[in-house]
């Protein structure tokens, strides 16, 4: 199975992630023992529609991806993707930002701020289509698929952007498991607080519109200077949870 998504005139071959790729994060070790490797999700990355797209979001240092979540259960959980920190601004004392947006399906998003061996916030947002999801500078995150639909969502990224994923892999995953019938604490973290519920953070002042697709803002791109300048927006992430 190639999964080729068509893309403007392109046809793009994903990076798919593999169930085995995720064993140190998924919580049904049991289910985990007997199961086969197989094709999780997929990533199509670094997209653009046209030459002159592709150049003007190259020159502002941003890079749009896309993924795709098939639904599924990994034993008594849900599908879910790695989880990733984010890493440092060069020369700033904070990490990068990054927004999603559902284009069909519903997503579940948990974002979590590390603090020491812990976390000090967990925060679960559930998106609709046409949501946008910022996750703010010091926050982790990972995305599940709880619905009985394929999930595609888009994400807008600072272009040297490296996802930093052994934090959470250490722990054995995020600091929740969204299991079927219940959210349960990961047992290896200290003192996790209760999770947060909120909303998707559809904000019109930075071009997030719920059923416009985030893909235009490349036509007023200043709009996403936050992923690549956060330490110019503290007024945007101050209260945005």
């Amino acid at each position: 199975m190639d999964n080729k998504i068509e893309f403007g005139t392109k046809s793009v071959k994903p990076a798919a992630r593999m169930l085995f790729d995720m064993k140190d994060v998924i919580y049904d070790k049991k289910w985990l023992a007997g199961a086969s490797n197989f094709e999780l999700y997929y990533m199509y990355r670094d997209l653009s529609l046209s030459k002159n797209d592709a150049q003007v979001i190259k020159e502002h240092g941003l890079r749009y991806d896309i993924t795709v979540i098939p639904p599924g259960m990994l034993g008594c959980e849900f599908v879910k993707t790695a989880g990733h920190y984010h890493p440092f601004v060069p020369g700033k004392d904070i990490t990068f930002s990054e927004v999603y947006e559902v284009i069909s399906g519903q997503a579940h998003y948990v974002l979590q701020k590390p603090d020491n061996d812990s976390v000090e916030d967990v925060i679960l947002v559930k998106a609709q289509q046409g949501d946008k999801v910022i996750i703010p500078p010091g926050y982790g995150h990972f995305t599940i698929n709880a619905s009985n639909k394929i999930l595609k969502m888009a994400n807008w990224v600072a272009r040297d952007f490296e996802a930093i994923y052994s934090p959470i892999k250490e722990k054995g995953g995020g600091a929740y498991f969204i299991l079927k019938d219940s959210m349960l604490k990961n047992s290896s973290y200290h003192d996790i607080p209760d999770i947060r519920l909120s909303k998707p953070t559809n904000i019109k002042e930075i071009g997030f519109v719920k059923n416009k697709e985030m893909y235009g803002l490349v036509r007023d791109i200043e709009k996403l200077k936050f992923l690549t300048q956060p330490h110019e927006f503290g007024w945007l992430f101050e209260d945005l949870y």
